[in-house]
């Protein structure tokens, strides 16, 4: 047998990863601002979300369709702070979709990159190289030239938006490390998020004054087979979203999960003015769009040249053993 074994990330899962969590991201935008026009209870839908994720994955894993181990109390306490941070990001992203139509909120949430790549080096990951950074300010550069193309600004909505855009940096960079450290599945990321949401959201429900309002509505609009269908793609879309997003993060980084997020954007941002945005194209909207995605593709390369010329991991025949 040979003395060394080469570790390897597998491409393709890296590929897939990012793909999926892309495709799932754009699709959860449009998904969810389609439930909120009908349904504005933002808290409750969240809520229920979290439900049908922590009771799938109990069922899968008690079935034995998933590989998972038992809850924890110990996991659970350390991945309290990114639940919590998950749980804001989506409160506020939800809420801030209820004034901010789908381009301009896709615009905000591409700052989320500039603001992982600056907690990434307050957090000891020490500075990146110097292409990740400009093709990183360049995307950011083109979120505000879009921005300023749009005349129909809503204060509470671009509070909530960029809010929301603080939260999601925090808990992709938890997620990350605890992905890391702990060797913790992206399906075990999702149910330890899924259980410690349900009280913290159930709480919001009740201080936000939704309850019980929200209750008589769901069951009012409920009788709609149109609306039970856009509520139910929503709660299995909430699911594969979660499960793409923590295995994009695990298998990738943060900083990448947030740069799928921008790319992406390109297609919903696109979408958005022709299905449910209601705003006229602009040539800011456009010069902004053309130099948010030119980042995208720097930095996309600018991450492969990396990988690249990084020296290859190898590990003995008595590592490769222990593991």
């Amino acid at each position: 047998m040979d003395p060394v074994i080469v570790a390897e990330t597998v491409p393709y899962l890296s590929l897939f990863s990012a793909i999926s969590y892309g495709i799932a991201s754009m699709a959860m935008v449009f998904i969810n601002k389609a439930v909120l026009m009908q349904y504005s209870h933002s808290m409750t839908l969240l809520f229920l979300q979290q439900l049908a994720t922590t009771f799938l994955i109990h069922f899968a894993r008690v079935m034995g369709y998933v590989k998972a181990k038992e809850l924890n109390l110990a996991t659970a306490k350390k991945l309290f702070p990114v639940s919590l941070f998950y749980n804001a990001n989506v409160a506020f992203a939800l809420a801030s979709l209820k004034g901010v139509n789908i381009p301009m909120y896709i615009a905000l949430k591409r700052l989320t990159p500039l603001a992982v790549l600056v907690a990434g080096f307050f957090s000891g990951k020490g500075k990146p190289p110097t292409q990740v950074s400009l093709s990183v300010l360049f995307t950011a550069f083109g979120v505000i030239i879009a921005a300023l193309g749009d005349f129909s600004f809503d204060l509470f909505g671009y509070t909530m938006a960029l809010t929301s855009v603080f939260f999601q940096t925090m808990y992709l960079v938890l997620v990350e490390k605890s992905g890391a450290e702990d060797g913790l599945s992206s399906v075990e990321l999702m149910f330890y998020n899924g259980f410690l949401s349900l009280p913290f959201l159930l709480f919001l429900i009740i201080a936000t004054g939704e309850f019980p309002n929200c209750v008589y509505l769901l069951f009012d609009k409920a009788i709609s087979f149109s609306f039970l269908m856009v509520l139910i793609l929503s709660l299995v879309m909430g699911i594969v979203l979660n499960f793409t997003m923590f295995l994009c993060t695990i298998v990738n980084s943060a900083l990448t999960t947030t740069i799928v997020g921008v790319l992406k954007g390109v297609g919903s941002t696109t979408l958005g003015f022709i299905l449910l945005g209601g705003v006229q194209v602009r040539a800011l909207n456009v010069t902004g769009l053309v130099i948010n995605t030119a980042g995208g593709v720097w930095y996309s390369y600018a991450k492969y040249q990396q990988k690249k010329s990084k020296p290859k991991k190898v590990i003995t025949d008595e590592e490769a053993h222990h593991k």
